[in-house]
């Protein structure tokens, strides 16, 4: 049977808990504002839970959560961070890795890790990225690109530390004959504005012309996207993004939506399958798209 493995981002939970005064400063109250003048209308806990409950009715092998759970980082948001995903499955078959709204201010990383560090620690036990997950035959290798930033800023940075220790895992995994899936918030190829960027992109571009890898899957940009990315010996990797999975119809220029890929195959002889589900404006979950991944053909 083939390994089904289910991708969401950007959740975003809402209602945003009331924050304490002292968190009220600096970068927090922008975002504070930010949410209640706009964002509190895009995203929807309803719409969230509608998704998640079309999810639980597929057999999913394993699902990846790729960043921003949280909203501002204010330390009561964490907690319900952690019962979200633990409704989701137990940290065996949950993977997640934080984005710039988890590590929103310095001392996020911090609550990030005592709330969430079941989800987003390898099989080694060991803590930090990037971290190994092996399932079956697919390996997933969880990035972060959370790095706190000055107001108005909503960049990402890998670090040539992290760059070079996932080009060794991406070199053991391929060894092993595994079907390698790379789990990141910012993009790596983007429309965005410069400051919502991952600022050293190039970097990860040149350790998948390399190395190579068989999917990478992100969020970020709020929107369903694939781009295919260079990979070695005339390869390409496509990176996929989905929406906020709590994008409301009405009020997101993206609704919220999630993809789930049937992998299948050996190495040379891969088989991956992607089928798209999201929320309509009738607030109802239906089949958006298939894409076969390996041949590039969408139906």
């Amino acid at each position: 049977m083939p390994f089904l493995l289910a991708h969401l981002s950007d959740p975003h939970l809402a209602p945003l808990p009331r924050p304490r005064p002292s968190e009220l400063i600096g970068k927090r109250i922008t975002g504070y504002l930010n949410w209640q003048l706009r964002r509190r209308f895009i995203h929807d806990r309803r719409v969230l839970d509608a998704l998640v409950d079309d999810l639980n009715k597929h057999d999913t092998d394993h699902i990846a959560v790729t960043g921003d759970i949280v909203n501002i980082a204010a330390k009561a948001e964490f907690a319900p961070g952690a019962a979200w995903l633990a409704g989701l499955g137990p940290a065996r078959n949950v993977s997640f890795v934080p984005g710039n709204h988890d590590i929103y201010v310095a001392q996020a990383e911090r609550h990030a890790a005592q709330a969430w560090g079941r989800y987003m620690t390898g099989d080694s036990g060991g803590t930090g990225f990037p971290y190994l997950r092996a399932r079956g035959a697919l390996a997933l290798i969880g990035l972060s690109t959370g790095v706190p930033t000055r107001a108005g800023m909503a960049t990402g940075t890998l670090g040539e530390r992290q760059v070079a220790a996932l080009s060794a895992l991406l070199r053991d995994c391929k060894r092993a004959g595994m079907f390698r899936v790379l789990l990141i918030h910012h993009p790596p190829a983007s429309e965005a504005a410069p400051h919502k960027r991952l600022i050293d992109a190039a970097l990860l571009k040149d350790a998948l012309a390399s190395d190579g890898a068989e999917l990478l899957l992100h969020g970020h940009d709020h929107k369903a996207m694939l781009n295919w990315l260079e990979g070695p010996n005339g390869t390409r990797v496509p990176a996929i993004g989905v929406p906020s999975a709590s994008a409301a119809p009405a009020a997101a220029e993206h609704a919220a939506a999630y993809n789930l890929y049937a992998i299948d195959g050996a190495p040379g002889a891969w088989t991956c399958n992607m089928i798209a589900r999201g929320i309509g404006p009738d607030g109802k979950v239906a089949e958006l798209q298939r894409v076969n991944l390996v041949r590039g053909a969408a139906g």
